[in-house]
């Protein structure tokens, strides 16, 4: 298994400007709006390199059924390498996406080194099949190829699939359920721990961040984890910046405290930020408090529970 990151372990941004996943562009300038709104200052953390993405093919490859199918693959194992080398010196890689199928990337580059869970903060479950997905978007099915349910060509990156096991893996906070099941989605697997938007809003962020979390590091289970965080879990009150708006989902605050309860596990391996789109937000208004909600959380500070457990 792969070691758990050491405790002075600092972040290394790793910019990841790929929209290969999604029809249509923006998302690929979050790295840039959010390191200006000081993200990397906040952390303390380096910025250490930029992964480009290949040209869009702009087609569903016939094999997979994924649109850019080839490129998302390709780009995976390029977004691999970068993220290894951040791992390799001993520092926590950030990910600043980019479409959620960067996650491929930075699972890939965890599953070359062993095994390792995944917490998975979304306000989509991502679990489509190419068959379900209208347009093929792999931003919609990566959770699904990440942990083996999805087409080859995609999912089975150098014959490593499951980049992560679907008993290794929790997400929280996806308000999308019923829109996944009426378009025919595969289910999420029983193994897999989904604790929607409804059950975070029932156990409150700390209760969820403490039944995600004592299922990721339960006896047995890997020693460390990667950090999904799609903009589009928050509010749309607060992030309405993102180009599949769902009304609904977590403050600012509950964002932090789940982000920073799993800071203070110790085994955060590395985290990716992915979908939101500066160019729907000319005032920075959403981009701000997105940063606000990670330098607060992955700097490991949590506000008190008094004040996060709001709705918007």
């Amino acid at each position: 298994m792969l070691d758990p990151p050491a405790a002075a372990s600092r972040f290394a941004v790793v910019r990841a400007p790929s929209g290969l996943g999604l029809l249509v562009p923006g998302v690929e300038g979050l790295g840039d709006a959010l390191l200006g709104h000081g993200l990397a200052q906040a952390l303390c953390a380096r910025i250490a390199t930029t992964v480009a993405p290949p040209p869009a093919s702009g087609i569903r490859d016939p094999a997979s059924g994924v649109l850019n199918g080839p490129e998302v693959a390709a780009y995976a194992v390029a977004l691999a390498n970068a993220v290894g080398g951040v791992l390799d010196a001993g520092e926590v890689p950030l990910v600043l996406g980019g479409d959620c199928s960067v996650l491929l990337g930075g699972a890939l580059a965890l599953r070359r080194r062993g095994v390792a869970g995944l917490l998975f903060l979304d306000g989509h479950a991502d679990f489509y099949q190419p068959s379900a997905e209208p347009s093929g978007e792999a931003a919609s099915m990566d959770l699904a190829f990440a942990t083996g349910h999805g087409p080859p060509a995609v999912g089975d990156l150098e014959g490593r699939s499951p980049l992560v096991r679907a008993e290794h893996a929790v997400i929280v906070g996806f308000r999308d359920a019923e829109e996944q099941a009426r378009d025919g989605s595969q289910p999420i697997p029983g193994k897999l721990l989904a604790l929607d938007l409804a059950a975070v809003r029932e156990a409150g962020a700390h209760g969820a961040a403490e039944h995600a979390l004592s299922h990721l590091t339960r006896p047995g289970a890997p020693d460390c984890f990667w950090l999904h965080v799609d903009a589009d879990v928050l509010d749309d009150a607060v992030m309405p910046a993102v180009d599949y708006r769902q009304p609904g989902g977590l403050s600012a605050d509950e964002l932090a405290t789940i982000l920073a309860s799993a800071m203070a596990t110790g085994r955060v391996a590395g985290v990716e930020v992915t979908i939101y789109n500066p160019a729907l937000d000319p005032a920075g208004t959403a981009g701000a408090a997105l940063t606000g909600a990670l330098a607060r959380g992955l700097g490991g500070v949590a506000p008190s529970p008094s004040t996060g457990t709001g709705t918007a």
